[in-house]
């Protein structure tokens, strides 16, 4: 009976692998209107399915890193597509990540890949600010970042929660490029000049559009949503000619990584579909299909809107990532106690 029992174990095992292979789990932090479009097309040329798991908007990057985590001695995820690049350099520092190397990251910058190849990154967002133009004269835009603390700016600018999502990860950066001594000044500049917290940074960009605000600091996908709509906003990169106080500041360009999970149920299928999104035709449907992802594969062609700067035309953002994920807890403490009362 003993014997018949491992058999049937057995053969529910070798099932549960075939099912395995015919699939790949992804946790998936872009938002879903675009990655399904993106599924879909593997899934046409592969005839393998994708399962993605997607979360809320508010929380998705946070919960799908921990969840991989949690599921780090059974994994049930094949690829992580994330879209806080901190987040995953600490989850590939925990060991959660298998170590790729993928034929179509070649042409990518060097700056955009793990040095011990766990993770890849691909398809940024500029962090930017959106001006409502009623409100703001063109000569009177600030044009740099730090501009953001000028007292005739004072109750005029709104931010994301500061503690959570690409405004956290801007923080985290800032912490690095400028200093922590700097970059805590700047943001108690920011709360000196009644900045106003709003939930995301979808909030910033609607109500500096709606002229509840006059700025908003935001992502270029959020920003270009409300021009895109006819709204009265423009685009502000700061800091794209560089600052002379700060030689490392410029336009901080956030990208979304992939990687492939450690012990994962389908690694060919996995390895298979993290090809299939560094691949130029992938990067170009992210730019041009709704979700404003700006490229960084040098070989990608596609129509760009015109407010969606690439890094190669501006002074981008010499951030070390290391550094800025080794920062991140410093630059979470703070900003808890300074905004989170």
């Amino acid at each position: 009976m003993r014997r018949a029992g491992l058999w049937v174990a057995a053969l529910a095992l070798a099932a549960g692998c075939r099912d395995a292979d015919k699939r790949v789990v992804v946790y998936c932090a872009q938002d879903q209107e675009f990655a399904e479009g993106v599924f879909a097309n593997y899934t046409t040329e592969t005839g393998l399915a994708v399962a993605p798991k997607f979360d809320t908007e508010a929380n998705k990057s946070v919960s799908l890193a921990a969840e991989l985590e949690r599921e780090a001695g059974r994994p049930r995820c094949d690829v992580h597509w994330n879209n806080e690049i901190l987040a995953t350099i600490r989850l590939a520092r925990r060991g959660v990540y298998e170590p790729y190397e993928s034929p179509n990251a070649a042409p990518f910058p060097d700056w955009t890949k793990a040095k011990d190849h766990t993770w890849q990154a691909f398809a940024a967002r500029a962090r930017v600010l959106i001006v409502n133009t009623n409100l703001v004269a063109e000569a009177d835009r600030p044009k740099s970042l730090l501009d953001l603390t000028d007292p005739r700016w004072k109750g005029k600018i709104a931010i994301a929660k500061p503690q959570f999502g690409t405004t956290a990860t801007q923080a985290a950066c800032l912490f690095e490029v400028l200093g922590p001594d700097a970059a805590k000044a700047f943001y108690r500049g920011l709360k000196a000049n009644d900045v106003r917290v709003v939930p995301g940074n979808k909030q910033a960009a609607q109500g500096t559009a709606s002229g509840d605000f006059a700025i908003g600091l935001t992502d270029t996908d959020d920003a270009l949503g409300e021009l895109n709509a006819g709204k009265p906003v423009a685009l502000v990169h700061p800091d794209a000619g560089g600052h002379p106080a700060h030689p490392r500041l410029g336009v901080l360009y956030i990208p979304n990584t992939v990687a492939v999970v450690k012990g994962s149920p389908n690694p060919g299928g996995a390895k298979r579909l993290v090809d299939f999104l560094l691949r130029p035709e992938t990067e170009a449907k992210l730019a041009t299909g709704g979700g404003f992802q700006i490229p960084l594969n040098p070989q990608v062609k596609a129509d760009l809107p015109a407010a969606l700067v690439p890094p190669t035309m501006v002074k981008a953002m010499a951030v070390d990532w290391e550094r800025a994920a080794d920062l991140w807890d410093d630059a979470q403490a703070f900003l808890r106690d300074e905004f989170a009362r």
